[in-house]
């Protein structure tokens, strides 16, 4: 994770470079919308993109106070969030700008494929329920590979490297599972409600067969 804006420059002139596609989610239905990078402020303030086609998705894009973008670029991840879309133009052409983001993720792709899990499935965690502080958070998406990725309040804020002790992850009907994660990144998110968060990814410790099991329930058919 990057705080440092002439890092998260040089990876998003990178991506203007190359025109990758950059992706997210809007509204409370998921509306998927790709883009691509049009300009980036040499003194860091905002970046423009490209705008959405349709009136529907410009309207909800531009009702969220922040986008959380994903791209696949060079074996890596990257995930960065802007706030404050706003209508623009470049070279004559409809755009958005929004503010330069302040934290940018660039994570190893992993060789499994990581899969969301479904919302009626979704996953409670009671995280670090045999440490010092305890908190409840969701587990939203999960591999073979053994990573799971909490969203959990705003007030909280975990540092790479945490270790949270005793997760208990309860599955619907189901007993809970006990384990062990280690913090890999963090980063604020918004979620589709509009409230704020935080997001974390985290590894297994001592992934049992009970993990294992787990983590292959939710494997897509086929893979």
């Amino acid at each position: 994770m990057s705080r440092n804006t002439e890092e998260i420059a040089r990876i998003l002139a990178s991506l203007h470079a190359q025109a990758k596609s950059i992706s997210t989610t809007l509204g409370s239905n998921d509306l998927e919308f790709s883009s691509q990078l049009l300009f980036i402020d040499p003194d860091r303030h905002y970046i423009v993109i490209a705008a959405p086609e349709g009136e529907t998705r410009n309207s909800v894009l531009l009702s969220r106070s922040r986008l959380n973008f994903v791209c696949e670029f060079s074996g890596w991840r990257i995930e960065f969030a802007a706030a404050d879309p706003q209508r623009t133009t470049l070279a004559g052409e409809a755009a958005i700008r929004l503010n330069f983001p302040e934290v940018l993720v660039r994570q190893q792709r992993r060789g499994e494929p990581r899969t969301l899990v479904p919302p009626i499935q979704a996953m409670s965690c009671i995280a670090d329920a045999q440490g010092f502080a305890p908190f409840e958070g969701k587990i939203i998406d999960i591999a073979h590979g053994g990573i799971g990725f909490l969203v959990y309040p705003s007030d909280i804020t975990l540092e790479p490297g945490t270790v949270l002790k005793g997760c208990r992850v309860q599955r619907h009907d189901k007993t809970s599972i006990v384990v062990d994660l280690e913090v890999r990144y963090s980063m604020p998110v918004v979620l589709a409600d509009g409230s704020h968060a935080h997001r974390s990814g985290c590894v297994f410790l001592n992934p049992t067969r009970e993990v294992m099991d787990l983590i292959a329930s939710f494997a897509p058919v086929g893979g």
